[in-house]
């Protein structure tokens, strides 16, 4: 039986101006779904686990559209509650070169911001399970979303399922003293943290020294020092950290940062040319929970997740499709992206 992993958060509906157009200039926008928690189950389910994605969506056409995309990709949705209102959306303009990619939200009053605790059944939920997954994406769509997060860690925590977090701070959803407030708080009920260096500053305070990645330049010491200092305060039986060497829009540098207490290890350094980059963070989330919870080492779950991940940044879209088989290839070397016949 494979393995099975919950997760919890938000799903969106993603509108993207097609072929890398400004807002003011597409006639049209490009229809999607996702959310980092939802690319993550998505992900795992594309490995051959159980990915099982928690939320509350609006009980109309919309919210049954993101439900049917999860299913779609072997997602297991029968814990999806509906009610409330509506279902978030963001709009996506996709850079190249200098120029930057912009993200709008309108997601404001979406269903899940306004669950809680109270909509859930996790004994069911959890029933069964080997890990939790949840981004910090979710506590800050509310203070409702929050203690619903908090209730899911401390649920699975109780039933001694390994848990984890992907940092994930949002500055237009709140700010960093609420975010490092409450973040502190679930950490707490964390095994695994994962978050890149922005959002270990942010949300919990943790800043590793002479660090620019607008300028690619990365101090190793320094977020060793960093994961030390977090794993003495919360506990966390591993740590880890993408690193994104930002040249322009359209090529960076992508690698990762793993500890677990004794052993430190930086990944192999990807030069990856963008197609999209969101969803990025979530599909080396979700390669190093593949990869932990089938039982590889902490080095080469680390290099399953980087590998995983830099294949995504080829995929429009927020979910990443990379096929096992392909990330596996990758890990060994093969990067020439010559077509397969």
């Amino acid at each position: 039986m494979s393995k099975k992993v919950v997760t919890l958060g938000e799903i969106m509906l993603r509108l993207s101006t097609p072929d890398f157009k400004r807002f003011v200039q597409a006639d049209s926008l490009d229809v999607t779904y996702g959310g980092g928690e939802a690319n993550v189950a998505a992900a795992l389910c594309n490995y051959g686990l159980q990915g099982v994605f928690v939320t509350k969506v609006p009980d109309n056409p919309i919210g049954q559209s993101a439900i049917n995309h999860l299913r779609r990709f072997g997602v297991d949705t029968q814990f999806i509650v509906k009610g409330g209102d509506r279902l978030g959306i963001y709009f996506l303009e996709t850079g190249a070169s200098m120029r930057a990619s912009q993200v709008i939200y309108d997601r404001s009053g979406a269903s899940i911001a306004e669950a809680g605790p109270r909509d859930f059944d996790f004994d069911s939920i959890l029933k069964d399970a080997d890990w939790f997954h949840t981004t910090g994406i979710t506590p800050a769509l509310s203070d409702s979303a929050a203690e619903l997060a908090e209730a899911a860690l401390k649920a699975a925590r109780a039933k001694g399922i390994t848990t984890s977090i992907d940092l994930n701070y949002r500055k237009k959803l709140w700010s960093k003293e609420k975010a490092r407030s409450v973040m502190t708080r679930l950490c707490q009920w964390v095994d695994i943290c994962i978050g890149n260096e922005e959002d270990a500053d942010t949300t919990l305070g943790f800043k590793a020294a002479q660090t620019d990645v607008s300028k690619g330049e990365l101090n190793l010491d320094g977020y060793k020092e960093v994961f030390r200092q977090m794993r003495e305060k919360f506990g966390f039986k591993v740590i880890a950290s993408s690193l994104r060497e930002s040249h322009s829009a359209s090529d960076n540098g992508w690698s990762a940062l793993v500890y677990d207490g004794s052993e430190f290890y930086h990944t192999r350094q990807y030069e990856v040319r963008i197609v999209d980059r969101v969803g990025s963070g979530d599909s080396f989330a979700s390669g190093l929970i593949y990869g932990l919870i089938t039982g590889m080492s902490l080095k080469d779950a680390a290099e399953f997740g980087v590998a995983a991940s830099a294949l995504k940044h080829t995929i429009p879209g927020d979910m990443n499709h990379a096929t096992l088989k392909e990330v596996l290839d990758l890990m060994k070397g093969d990067a020439s992206g010559r077509v397969q016949r």
